[in-house]
């Protein structure tokens, strides 16, 4: 039981992260029907910058709070300005081209930017400064930290905050008027660019927050980390159905909680050593080391890709989504 509720916490954190990368993805995907693959790239970027602003504020007389914060507060609008950079030099141009081009252009920015942060920031992993005292609570049986709490907090409120500009806000409504028909918007009177524009950068500025929250819980950062992130925030938007919300909400903490759980149970249910008495030679070896596991934690990567695939054999428009086929 303690296992399960650990896992359960540490897979609410890293589902939250997903949530709010897989945000991203959502809203860029529902404006333009576009699968951004260099979102992952803009949640690097967002680490790196706020890693370098931690960094040199470090040792300073700035409280350390406010030194976070404050990597915050330049790694948001660094991101927003590549992600409007991005939508406007790259995809805007390719707006009405056939759906391949505007695919290959996400890629192909995903590289750049890779690259461009590798110059930067050089190839070697960089360590996240750890400026802030991190306390272990008990709760029931596990254990949560309190960058957990902060990162988990943070992003239900990001995510509350991010439902009531799109409902309850003028941009809100002429994002989701684009979004059903951009033509007719632009007929009432929205500024469609501006408000693709807009959609963009409010994606890369969650990015830019999920990348400290990445680099604040696990202490690293590196110009590569973006691509698997990112994957696995696609992974996480498909599953609660691309174009929808609430559904790269859902997706993401429950694509989190199902790698955690599969991490946490994967070497338990793979030990071969159950099965000891089929086998004269796995007996012995399982008398010698007691365990004989195929397969370990280190293959949680695994499951984010297992539910990819089930989600597209299964059930294409995802949980709360309408079908992929159909606009993708």
């Amino acid at each position: 039981m303690d296992i399960f509720l650990q896992q359960l916490v540490n897979g609410l954190t890293l589902g939250s992260v997903y949530a709010i990368v897989a945000l991203g993805y959502t809203m860029v995907y529902g404006i333009v029907q576009l699968i951004n693959f260099a979102h992952g790239e803009v949640v690097m970027v967002g680490a790196m910058v706020s890693l370098s602003v931690i960094a040199a504020l470090a040792g300073t007389v700035l409280p350390p709070l406010a030194i976070v914060f404050a990597g915050v507060l330049c790694a948001v609008p660094v991101c927003m300005a590549v992600g409007f950079t991005m939508e406007r030099i790259a995809y805007r141009p390719l707006r009405g081209a056939p759906r391949l081009a505007p695919l290959i252009t996400a890629i192909g920015i995903s590289i750049i930017l890779q690259q461009v942060a590798m110059i930067i920031w050089s190839r070697n992993p960089l360590g996240f400064p750890q400026i802030i005292d991190n306390p272990v609570f008990e709760l029931a049986g596990a254990h949560i930290s309190a960058v957990q709490i902060a990162i988990i907090l943070g992003s239900f409120l990001m995510m509350a905050g991010l439902t009531l500009l799109v409902f309850r806000t003028r941009l809100g409504v002429a994002m989701r008027a684009t979004s059903e028909n951009p033509q007719v918007a632009g007929l009432m009177g929205i500024n469609v660019n501006r408000v693709i524009s807009a959609t963009f950068v409010i994606g890369a500025g969650l990015g830019a927050v999920a990348g400290v929250m990445v680099g604040t819980y696990y202490g690293i950062a590196h110009y590569t980390m973006g691509a698997q992130l990112g994957l696995k925030a696609f992974s996480a938007a498909v599953l609660g159905g691309i174009g929808n919300l609430a559904g790269a909400m859902l997706g993401g903490v429950l694509l989190g909680v199902v790698e955690a759980l599969g991490a946490g149970y994967i070497g338990e249910i793979m030990d071969l050593c159950h099965l000891s008495g089929i086998s004269d030679a796995l007996a012995a070896r399982c008398a010698q080391d007691n365990h004989f596991v195929l397969f370990g934690s280190n293959y949680q990567d695994v499951f984010a890709f297992m539910v990819l695939i089930a989600v597209l054999v299964f059930r294409p428009s995802g949980l709360l989504g309408e079908r992929v086929s159909d606009r993708a």
